[in-house]
């Protein structure tokens, strides 16, 4: 789902030249009439193909509709085929520049955000993108066959209403700093997509939007490739000059991370972004990077850094107890790991808003008391005081000393070791199970497990297929995963989604470990209500205290690049670095472009 997450000043009328876009409150990196964003080469050519492989988890797609609940959708569908009313810099985080819309407005008291959709947008069909199609739309992601993230996100927006053919109002419920840019970040398809069917029925239809590409020809298992439309509305905007440059991107399919390395060597395609320390340090050589036809690159990005962590899932009684999760916390030795598994690759994640201005340290501000303070005996008492340093093995500290606290924990908490495992007073060992999709996994999570066992834990590695890993994680039906949380340098509803007490009870939604915190509800309503930038630093660093102090979730590791080896022959870049705020992959594919000839063998 994209959503390009930003926030604006709502305390006095929006100032007429910024209707051409939004920022983080109320300035603009890029002025009126902007030619190009300065990331893209406004001449690059157009031609070639792009190959890639899936950024996803699942092997295999099933349908062509990325916003349904059930199946799953290719990599890049809705990025490549849906435009919507904004759209983003990579350059800048929290902006949004107008794309369907040529302009945005929105009112005094931070109620209503107006847009007013471009006489020459038009659909893949043909049609022009009408007010009529945005609401459809909304209507259609607030129904009852799409994710239930849109109606979490989308909970403080009222309605919208057509104004005029080519005019749309969103009302919100109450001032909102970051509504006006979500609403404009939704994709906007037709209403004739599917031809009236009840959405959930809209499976293998092809979509109708108004993106650069459409759907080309596809081998179902394998790969699907997409087209670019010579005819693409949006080609010399401003926002999209210079970018989109391939003819076709095709997205190959591979059964398992051998098989696409193997791939990559073989020159079956041209781009792999690595996540695996031990592949990129061991795995990515050959002849084709002996001759330099295949290069390594390490692009260094400002991205925060998110939250990968893995999640406790405390629906589970066993893992109610925050001394019990905090105990887990205490044996996973990060250090020995990165020393000896990823290369020294890593850095170690701490809370929700690592690498942003949002990431509480030290000691809580007056701000921040004030907010916590009607919470006292509600949340974590340590949450009042320091904010939490993940524990290390290195130093002045040691593997012993942490188990040695987590064993004390767990007694606190009712825990013995008794016939070499650690039971409760009802004799109930402490048995968990890790759930995972990749068999991979067991490589990272053997190192945890075996210092588990240490303190009588048993930890069982479940490796299941995708489809059922995601029918477990939806009915939250796990004890324990990994899952790898975006950061975000503009944190606002997508919170209640992710922690909120009506997203724990709601399958499907994105609250994982079930925090279910009247807290929690009212710090996000806080971040997300916070008019001014004073406001909204000490609301969320005081919700990272809380969270973190909650021991939901076990931080792992983040890298401060992107690792990706790509194909020099065939690819060309622009000038200078990578966009300091794109994700690895969505610049390769928005900004490079196709070599015009290839050397041979």
């Amino acid at each position: 789902m994209r959503i390009f997450l930003a926030c604006l000043l709502l305390t006095c009328a929006v100032p007429a030249w910024a209707a051409y876009g939004y920022a983080i409150w109320g300035t603009l990196k890029y002025p009126p009439g902007f030619a190009h964003f300065a990331y893209v080469n406004p001449g690059a050519p157009k031609g070639g193909e792009l190959r890639l492989v899936s950024n996803l988890r699942q092997s295999t797609f099933d349908k062509y509709n990325p916003f349904t609940i059930k199946g799953a959708a290719p990599a890049y569908l809705s990025e490549l085929v849906f435009d919507s009313l904004l759209a983003g810099a990579l350059d800048e985080p929290g902006a949004g520049y107008g794309l369907l819309a040529d302009s945005v407005d929105v009112a005094a008291d931070g109620l209503s955000a107006t847009f007013h959709i471009r006489a020459e947008a038009r659909f893949h069909n043909g049609d022009p993108v009408l007010a009529e199609d945005v609401r459809y739309t909304y209507d259609t992601l607030m129904g009852p066959h799409t994710s239930p993230a849109y109606k979490t996100v989308l909970e403080d927006v009222a309605g919208l209403d057509v104004v005029d053919p080519r005019t749309v109002r969103f009302r919100f419920r109450k001032p909102n700093r970051e509504l006006p840019l979500t609403v404009g970040g939704l994709p906007v398809f037709s209403h004739q997509w599917g031809a009236g069917k009840p959405f959930d029925q809209v499976v293998m239809d092809m979509p109708i939007g108004s993106g650069p590409y459409r759907i080309g020809p596809v081998r179902f298992g394998r790969d699907i490739t997409y087209v670019r439309d010579p005819h693409y509305w949006a080609s010399d905007l401003n926002v999209k000059r210079g970018s989109n440059n391939f003819d076709r991107v095709t997205v190959k399919i591979y059964k398992d991370n051998t098989a696409r390395l193997e791939a990559l060597k073989a020159g079956e395609f041209d781009l792999m972004r690595f996540f695996s320390a031990g592949d990129w340090a061991r795995r990515v050589t050959g002849k084709r990077f002996d001759s330099g036809e295949l290069v390594k690159g390490e692009f260094r990005h400002r991205l925060p850094t998110g939250f990968q962590s893995y999640v406790l899932n405390t629906r589970r009684p066993l893992l109610q107890d925050v001394r019990v999760r905090e105990a887990l916390g205490l044996a996973l030795d990060f250090e020995w790991m990165n020393r000896q598994m990823f290369y020294n690759a890593y850095q170690r994640v701490n809370g929700l808003f690592g690498n942003t201005d949002c990431q509480a340290e030290g000691l809580p501000s007056p701000a921040e008391l004030a907010l916590l303070a009607p919470w006292r005996g509600q949340i974590p008492d340590a949450a009042f005081g320091p904010m939490t340093v993940p524990p290390r093995t290195d130093g002045d500290t040691s593997l012993r000393a942490n188990l040695r606290r987590a064993r004390a924990l767990l007694q606190e908490a009712g825990w013995q070791v008794k016939d070499g495992a650690l039971r409760n007073a009802q004799g109930q060992p402490m048995v968990l199970e890790y759930l995972d999709s990749n068999e991979g996994g067991a490589r990272v999570v053997t190192p945890w497990a075996r210092n588990l066992e240490k303190l009588g834990i048993q930890l069982r590695f479940r490796p299941v297929d995708f489809a059922l890993y995601q029918q477990r994680l939806d009915k939250f039906d796990f004890d324990i995963t990994s899952l790898a949380y975006g950061g975000t340098n503009n944190p606002g509803q997508e919170f209640a989604d992710m922690f909120g007490s009506k997203a724990a009870a709601t399958e499907g939604s994105g609250n994982f470990p079930g925090v279910a915190s009247p807290a929690v509800d009212a710090l996000v309503r806080a971040m997300t209500g916070a008019s001014t930038r004073e406001q909204l630093l000490p609301a969320c660093r005081a919700l990272e205290r809380v969270i973190a102090h909650g021991h939901y979730l076990v931080p792992q590791w983040s890298a401060p690049t992107h690792r990706m080896a790509y194909n020099a022959w065939r690819l060309q870049q622009p000038a200078g670095d990578m966009p300091p705020y794109a994700g690895g992959e969505d610049s390769v594919i928005g900004t490079w472009w196709a070599r015009p000839a290839v050397p041979k063998d």
